[in-house]
């Protein structure tokens, strides 16, 4: 476990592994994507209180699960490199934070157009809305951070501490629906308990969820090769790396 714990602080490795990687991930984004698209959006039966419009879950669930995800594990990266000073932990920081911004806008412009028809209103500063608005923030607050401080060490231990901050701000997330009286239903999925829809609904989601997970894996790795290029581009490994490709 240390063994790999310490393969992960190596650039070079980590490079040399996300490139073999990356393909498979690939081809495996792609077709669970276009399965869950297809089972999703034409075959799983419409709902019988919101008829077609629920169908936006598909995107919506996914997108704003990643999103806390991703800046939880932005936080977890954080306290490794505070702790065990593994510049591979802000490369992973660098590279992720803007998927993450990303993929939180999508789950609020998502989450406003299935608003529309659902509660007659496009936003309210419903608890759940107003702190995932709050986490696109954060996301913003730190690539923000990072790009004023130009001693990247100093700017690797600031972004590190506002994210082990802000991730206060994930259960707050998780549980307004629980804490306050608010428009968003509660989650569709739960780990405690039994789906809140049926099969032919959640089969597809699923997909979705898991296609998803590889979708930001893939992200996270190209975007983690950019960025190692650029912090080791004077090693001579990476110089060597580069003259294959131009070689090629």
């Amino acid at each position: 476990m240390w063994q790999w714990f310490h393969k992960l602080g190596s650039p070079k490795w980590f490079f040399d592994f996300a490139t073999r990687l990356m393909p498979w991930l690939a081809w495996s984004t792609l077709v669970l994507l276009a399965v869950g698209l297809v089972w999703g959006l034409l075959f799983a039966p419409p709902d019988y209180q919101q008829g077609n419009s629920y169908r936006i879950i598909f995107i919506h669930v996914p997108v704003a699960y990643l999103a806390q995800s991703i800046y939880v594990a932005m936080a977890v990266a954080g306290a490794v490199g505070l702790v065990w000073r593994m510049k591979m932990a802000d490369t992973f920081i660098a590279a992720i934070a803007p998927v993450g911004a990303a993929l939180t806008f999508l789950a609020l412009f998502t989450g406003a157009v299935w608003g529309k028809p659902t509660w007659g209103t496009w936003w309210v500063w419903d608890a759940r809305l107003t702190s995932m608005l709050l986490l696109l923030f954060l996301y913003f607050g730190v690539m923000a951070l990072r790009a004023a401080i130009e001693d990247r060490e100093a700017a690797a231990r600031s972004v590190a501490v506002l994210t082990l901050i802000g991730v206060v701000n994930i259960p707050i997330i998780k549980y307004s629906v629980d804490w306050w009286n608010t428009l968003h239903q509660p989650a569709s999925i739960k780990l405690t308990s039994a789906p809140a829809m049926p099969p032919e609904m959640f089969l597809p989601l699923l997909v979705m969820i898991l296609g998803f997970h590889l979708l930001v894996g893939w992200l996270a790795l190209a975007r983690m090769r950019n960025e190692i290029l650029e912090r080791e581009r004077r090693t001579r490994w990476v110089q060597r790396w580069i003259a294959q490709q131009a070689g090629e």
